[in-house]
């Protein structure tokens, strides 16, 4: 797995904030949706996963609601009563066939929900966001207000025409290509077109969308006075 780059972990805590938003996980289920779900991650390993966790807990974004042991039977509630819950596990694990490890439930906070908004909505170095933060990001779109959600995709949209308009002079140019980085340099191109009509979609879609919730209130208001 290649090293994270400086966004990496910004990244991975978005992720796992907004898996939690949907509802309370565990570590092994928090991974498998990162992998197999958001498609985003797929080299995660619990030693990146862990340290993501424990620092959205110190920082009171996540904090652990309950525990499950390895062959299910449900939460250990985590009452606050520290000899309560010790005298629940007790009772868990003293159960013929159950597991002798439990895995910690991790359910997200007002902070933590502040946090999962600031970090979605954030525009800071959008310039050179990539694929990768842009879907992320789009996962959780439903969760953004719709005028943030349109900016979000005209800003990728404005990246990839860039792109285009680079790969297109690199065609150009291509004279001095042989047929392997010229067919490259043209996929490329395809690529990124298909990409651009694809946005355009959800654009168009997501106009069409905000002028409905423009006008609805009006509408109601003349339904109303009727």
């Amino acid at each position: 797995m290649p090293p994270p780059g400086p966004d990496r972990p910004l990244m991975l805590e978005l992720a796992i904030l907004g898996l939690l938003e949907d509802q309370e996980l565990h570590g092994y289920e928090i991974r498998k949706r990162l992998r197999d779900e958001l498609g985003l991650f797929s080299n995660i390993s619990f030693g990146s996963l862990y340290p993501a966790l424990s620092r959205l807990e110190r920082g009171g974004a996540v904090r652990a609601v309950g525990e499950v042991d390895e062959v299910g039977g449900g939460p250990v509630p985590m009452t606050g009563s520290l000899s309560g819950e010790r005298a629940a596990l007790r009772s868990r694990r003293a159960t013929p066939g159950r597991g002798r490890r439990g895995r910690k439930v991790y359910g997200i906070t007002e902070e933590g929900r502040r946090q999962f908004t600031d970090l979605l909505g954030s525009e800071s170095g959008a310039g050179s966001e990539d694929a990768r933060s842009f879907g992320l990001r789009l996962a959780f779109a439903r969760y953004l207000p719709p005028q943030a959600r349109l900016r979000l995709l005209e800003r990728r949209r404005a990246q990839l025409a860039q792109r285009l308009t680079e790969t297109r002079a690199a065609t150009a140019a291509g004279s001095r290509l042989d047929p392997y980085a010229r067919s490259l340099v043209e996929h490329t191109t395809e690529s990124t077109e298909r990409d651009i009509s694809w946005l355009d979609q959800l654009i168009e879609a997501e106009r069409r969308r905000n002028e409905h919730l423009t006008a609805a209130p009006g509408e109601a208001g003349g339904r109303e006075q009727g």
